[in-house]
């Protein structure tokens, strides 16, 4: 059975939207640091509680052992409301994991096409690449989130182009079932519009 800590995070990398893990009568010290700081909250979708936390303390750019912010939590689990709070309050869009994911990775992943506009929209990063070389398309791509994918190609579609470290471009990752979207990820020209924004927003390096 796959094991699940108290954060959420799940050994294969993936989405775990539990409220909570079982856990034992005993919880670490780490979990109860957890559980107080404004992870917990993030995690949770319970705005009030981040609201009281950055109140109190003001981190709201705290990151916990594993580098997640609360900004990454709430993109994870799909409670716009608390990172619209966050961002307003100076959160930072593009903090990395220690595995190098940003919280647009892991709204991609996870499919919240709401908040990776709303990251976007605040200026978030799209070309920035995980420690696997992975960008967010990567990362909607492999989960097989269509539309997601189309909005991140309507914002930039030279994303299509980009190769993670074991050489592989989002269409390569979309799920068997899926052909329509990987024929979509595969397009080898660019409308003039897709050209146009990818001058604007800069180019990306494409091994």
């Amino acid at each position: 059975m796959m094991m699940t800590s108290l954060s959420g995070h799940r050994k294969d990398g993936s989405c775990c939207s539990n409220r909570s893990a079982v856990l034992s009568v005993h919880q670490s010290v780490q979990e109860m640091d957890f559980e107080r700081g404004i992870w917990y909250a993030a995690l949770n979708g319970d705005l009030s509680g981040v609201k009281k936390h950055v109140l109190q303390h003001g981190k709201v750019n705290e990151s916990d052992p594993l580098g997640y912010t609360a900004l990454h939590y709430a993109s994870r689990n799909g409670h716009y409301d608390v990172c619209q709070f966050l961002l307003e309050n100076k959160a930072i869009p593009d903090a990395q994991t220690h595995g190098g994911a940003t919280p647009l990775h892991r709204a991609s992943y996870c499919g919240h096409i709401n908040i990776v506009k709303l990251l976007l929209d605040q200026g978030a990063d799209p070309f920035i690449r995980d420690d696997d070389g992975m960008t967010c398309l990567h990362k909607a791509a492999e989960n097989g989130h269509q539309a997601l994918c189309i909005l991140l190609l309507e914002h930039n579609s030279a994303l299509r182009h980009i190769r993670d470290k074991k050489l592989s471009r989002p269409c390569d990752l979309v799920p068997d079932d899926q052909e329509e979207l990987r024929k979509l990820l595969d397009k080898s020209e660019l409308p003039a519009s897709d050209s146009r924004e990818s001058k604007e927003l800069g180019s990306p390096t494409v091994l």
